[in-house]
């Protein structure tokens, strides 16, 4: 099968694709032939040597990507959830060796969902990491409840856009931010109010905020400790809340801490279920093959890209 190796810790040139034998199944798992994958931001960390490049550095042949969407073709004697000709899609291993930049990758059973018929393999692969650390953050973290208020930065980015449908999902109202020309889409998520950070101080523009959702860090962690609400939760998934965070946040009677997504299939089956209803959809930008990976690593390093970025995988 081809794949997409990372031969060592560097740019785009690092990344090669190679004929690599077909993996084999462990206890519990199944293989996926992959139809679509997505790129994230902790991809390009990782590749040049970041982001999980250290827990996953021995394991060779080194392979990126953990979102997938795909076709089972083949199950473990142990595997139950799954039969060959089911189209699943998930976040693999995360945050371990996820090997997704491939045309079959070896699953465990308990990281997948079925694939809504409702949409593409496209939008399945766009809607696993970013849309589990949303879910996760917000379910699982923090808790959010209706008549709630959700404040998420970034929030036209990968995560950012989910994190908006979810919380209106439960109930929230939502103020994200964004610059000007993409006001319009976070209102046609459902944003209550939208925030230009280019132009508009968040710390003025809103207060009495229940939950914070951090994607970027430094100094716009600590600046929305100023935003909550006492007993408000901010969560951090870039490991913003530092240890002077978080004793700040004490002295203001808020939490702060950071959040690392996990694997979790129960959880995409309850993402599946908001895909198939459209009570949440991926917003795909652009699409690649897989010849065109460096492309899709370069527009995720522009820190512009709206929804997600997608490759396709035409294998035989």
């Amino acid at each position: 099968m081809k794949a997409i190796l990372l031969t060592e810790p560097g740019g785009t040139d690092k990344l090669t694709i190679s004929d690599i034998d077909l993996p084999v199944l462990q206890d519990s798992e199944v293989l996926v032939k992959v139809k679509a994958l997505s790129i994230n931001p902790v991809d390009i960390k990782t590749r040049t040597g970041k982001g999980v490049y250290g827990r996953i550095k021995e394991q060779a042949p080194l392979i990126l990507g953990w979102d997938i969407s795909g076709e089972v073709v083949d199950v473990a004697d142990s595997s139950s959830r799954f039969k060959p000709g089911d189209e699943v899609f998930g976040m693999v291993n995360f945050p371990g060796h996820g090997r997704a930049y491939a045309e079959y990758v070896a699953v465990p059973e308990h990281h997948l969902a079925l694939k809504p018929q409702e949409i593409s393999h496209e939008e399945a692969a766009a809607a696993t990491l970013a849309a589990l650390t949303a879910w996760q953050a917000l379910v699982h973290q923090g808790q959010v409840q209706p008549g709630q208020r959700v404040f998420v930065h970034a929030a036209a980015g990968g995560v950012g856009h989910f994190a908006i449908q979810i919380a209106k999902h439960l109930g929230a109202s939502v103020v994200g931010t964004a610059s000007e020309p993409n006001t319009g889409f976070l209102k046609g998520l459902g944003v209550d109010q939208p925030i230009d950070y280019r132009s508009e101080d968040f710390e003025q523009a809103v207060r009495e905020v229940d939950f914070v959702l951090d994607p970027i860090g430094g100094d716009t962690t600590r600046k929305s400790l100023n935003i909550l609400r006492p007993g408000g939760k901010l969560i951090s998934i870039v490991g913003g809340a530092t240890e002077d965070v978080q004793a700040l946040a004490q002295e203001r009677r808020v939490s702060a801490a950071n959040y690392l997504v996990q694997s979790n299939g129960e959880d995409m089956e309850q993402l599946a279920a908001l895909l198939a209803t459209g009570k949440i959809i991926a917003h795909v930008s652009h699409v690649f093959t897989m010849d065109e990976i460096a492309k899709a690593h370069e527009q995720i390093e522009t820190g512009r890209t709206i929804g997600k970025v997608v490759v396709t995988v035409d294998g035989d």
